[in-house]
């Protein structure tokens, strides 16, 4: 218990005592100045994410960092836990724009760091803004970020080694961009948190895997109508596979 509270502790604390400095970030974005509003998230959100994994006591491996392109990509990932949030934004040397539910609102400073990370807020209930919200993720890859997305739309609260069908709007962005969809499989993240039904941080080992990419460009119809089901059975082997190690 003590561990989950000095976790939350620094969570709100960071947030709290760095306003200033996401005030500074969000004017420069606002103003049109990506560069330094990026190099300001750069710098203060992996401080922050680190930090948070290290005080929870879990050790990350990450394999198949080979796997990612040059160039700006989609990434998908199963969603187990909250943590793969941390988890996904710590996976490459920067941290890359998310698209988060709707319900990240709630908590305006959390929102207001996301935004200045250019991350977007679905909101499942509305098809009209989903359509926009894939306009406006297609933008940033194209801009030169990448983009990363749990496809399930929700965690998947079931056993170890399962997960949810992947929804297609992932891959949408990723054919409307032309880019790479690179397949993501976090193992054991809700071991860490959720794991019992209730929030307490454990101590735990988490594999990621970053498996090939998928190129979209070129791929014909029925091909990019597939996609969803092709990368959903990939990940799916893979989190099977590893789970039975």
């Amino acid at each position: 218990m003590l561990r989950t509270i000095v976790w939350f502790a620094y969570f709100w604390g960071y947030l709290l005592f760095h306003l200033p400095v996401l005030n500074r970030g969000r004017k420069a974005l606002k103003a049109g100045k990506w560069d330094l509003a990026d190099a300001i998230a750069y710098k203060h959100v992996p401080e922050w994410c680190n930090t948070l994994v290290k005080l929870a006591g879990v050790e990350i491996t990450v394999t198949g960092r080979e796997n990612v392109p040059n160039r700006p990509c989609v990434f998908v990932a199963n969603h187990r836990s909250l943590y793969d949030i941390p988890i996904m934004l710590t996976l490459l040397k920067d941290p890359m724009p998310l698209v988060a539910k709707i319900e990240a609102n709630k908590f305006p400073i959390v929102r207001r760091w996301m935004e200045l990370l250019h991350c977007l807020f679905l909101d499942r209930a509305n098809p009209r803004q989903g359509m926009e919200i894939i306009n406006q993720a297609s933008e940033i890859v194209n801009k030169g970020y990448h983009m990363g997305i749990f496809p399930e739309g929700t965690r998947y609260k079931g056993e170890e080694g399962g997960m949810g069908p992947f929804l297609g709007g992932a891959f949408r962005i990723a054919s409307k961009s032309k880019a790479p969809v690179v397949p993501v499989v976090i193992f054991n993240s809700r071991a860490c948190l959720e794991g019992d039904g209730h929030f307490t941080m454990k101590p735990q080992k988490v594999q990621v895997h970053i498996l090939p990419a998928i190129e979209t460009e070129g791929m014909d119809r029925a091909a990019l109508k597939a996609l969803p089901q092709q990368v959903e059975e990939i990940v799916r082997n893979e989190l099977k596979a590893g789970t039975k190690h």
